[in-house]
């Protein structure tokens, strides 16, 4: 794998308007050579545009700007408010019908599909799954697990208090049903998990870490944990150990932190190093002897005992830096860190960051000991033009999504399993999800095709 600073823009497609006045996720998925977009457009209307790829569509040279002419669209009976939770999740079937959900945050579910495969024009909305605890549905989100299936995970309940579920979806007969029978995650009432993942890993299993959360204050994020699993539904510890479901509070802690311990559910990564091995990125106040720490990135990666004698984590401490940042509050928060997952190079490991006063940087990582050898601030893995705000309006910032779904798709026209498409747009930072008086106008989505990601 290439370090980022070698990412080239092999192609850009132009999408159309997109709603600008704060930032809601938006959705890539890619199949076979077709490719399809979820977004909120220009008057905040929930679109779906779809393309057949090209060979030129990923292999045109970085001056190549397709326009929205390529692509088919449609509009959805949907609008997004102010709640920056409402985020798009998109996938397509092993038989090419695509599946839409999103724009919920604690309401009732969401979900389009089509009635016809691989065509933009036949959505239609489905009223229930599996027709039960989908009353209060947030974070939908779309998984591959073996085989044909298509799985969907949600959390069913609120900040504090939330269950997260597991459906599976049978292209064959067209029907849904539970994947698991218990919830994967629960809290026992008291409190809910923000997980990270579930993300596939060199040696096929998903692996999937997470927070803790007590109430709707993101102060009261606390237990960094860690499990995985070879297909979604039989779970393990680190060591191997079975977890019974649904995974409780203490039963497979990586970092017990406290509440009020500076973690931050949305900062959390799932990497892997030169052999493999998962390393859980997140942050955490440091211990300082006035009591009053600074923020840190700190990876933690398993060791198996020798001997006879038990594993344990390895929590390494990454940056040293004299900021702090008080977590804390209600709504979406426009961070002031955020931490990418370890990543294996040429060079050995590197992890991208970025940080409120520092700005963009990473650091070169040594594949034994995960301690730094080297930190390089500034640091940019992208093109200017990229990755800098071309809107007019003050304030903006450059949004991102890949393709979460790409483990369906197969290489693509150019026949160079390299370049990657991710969604580019700008918008406002996050605001608490409150009405802003005065928004941009609206940004231009774009699908850039990148080589050496």
């Amino acid at each position: 794998m290439r370090p980022p600073e070698s990412v080239a823009v092999e192609a850009v497609s132009e999408v159309g308007p997109a709603w600008a006045g704060h930032p809601a996720r938006f959705a890539l998925a890619t199949h076979d050579d077709h490719q399809f977009v979820a977004y909120f457009d220009a008057d905040r209307r929930l679109t779906v545009a779809g393309r057949r790829l090209t060979a030129d569509s990923s292999r045109a040279g970085d001056t190549n700007r397709g326009s929205d002419a390529d692509w088919r669209k449609t509009s959805l009976p949907e609008r997004v408010g102010w709640d920056s939770h409402n985020h798009l999740a998109l996938a397509v079937d092993a038989r090419g019908h695509v599946h839409l959900s999103g724009n919920v945050h604690n309401d009732p579910l969401v979900y389009f599909r089509t009635t016809e495969p691989l065509d933009v024009t036949a959505f239609g909305r489905v009223d229930a799954l599996v027709g039960r605890d989908e009353d209060s549905v947030t974070y939908p989100q779309f998984l591959d697990p073996p085989g044909e299936e298509l799985a969907f995970m949600y959390r069913d309940g609120g900040s504090g208090d939330g269950r997260r579920l597991l459906d599976a979806f049978d292209p064959a007969s067209g029907e849904w049903r539970r994947l698991l029978e218990t919830p994967l995650l629960s809290g026992g009432g008291e409190m809910n998990a923000y997980p990270t993942g579930p993300v596939r890993g060199p040696d096929g299993d998903y692996h999937l870490a997470w927070v803790w959360r007590d109430t709707p204050d993101a102060a009261t994020n606390h237990d960094i944990s860690y499990a995985r699993s070879p297909d979604l539904v039989s779970w393990e510890r680190a060591d191997g150990t079975p977890l019974s479901l649904p995974i409780t509070p203490d039963a497979a802690v990586v970092d017990p932190v406290p509440t009020g311990g500076g973690v931050i559910n949305d900062n959390l990564a799932v990497g892997f190093d030169s052999r493999g091995r998962p390393v859980v990125s997140y942050q955490k106040f440091d211990d300082r002897d006035s009591g009053d720490g600074a923020t840190q990135v700190y990876n933690a990666r398993w060791r198996d005992g020798g001997d006879g004698e038990t594993g344990e984590w390895d929590r390494i401490r990454v940056s040293d830096w004299d900021y702090r940042w008080d977590v804390g509050g209600r709504g979406s928060i426009d961070f002031e860190i955020a931490v990418d997952p370890v990543q294996p190079c040429e060079a050995g490991l590197i992890q991208p960051f970025w940080h409120a006063e520092h700005g963009p940087g990473r650091w070169m990582l040594d594949p034994d000991t995960l301690r730094p050898t080297r930190t390089e601030v500034p640091w940019h893995g992208l093109p200017d033009r990229l990755r800098n705000p071309e809107g007019g309006a003050d304030g903006l910032d450059v949004q991102w999504a890949a393709d979460d779904m790409r483990v369906r798709a197969r290489s693509l026209p150019s026949g160079d399993a390299a370049v990657r498409h991710v969604l580019r747009w700008e918008s406002l930072p996050a605001n608490r999800d409150r009405e802003r008086e005065a928004v941009p106008p609206p940004a231009t989505l774009r699908v850039c095709a990148l080589s050496g990601w």
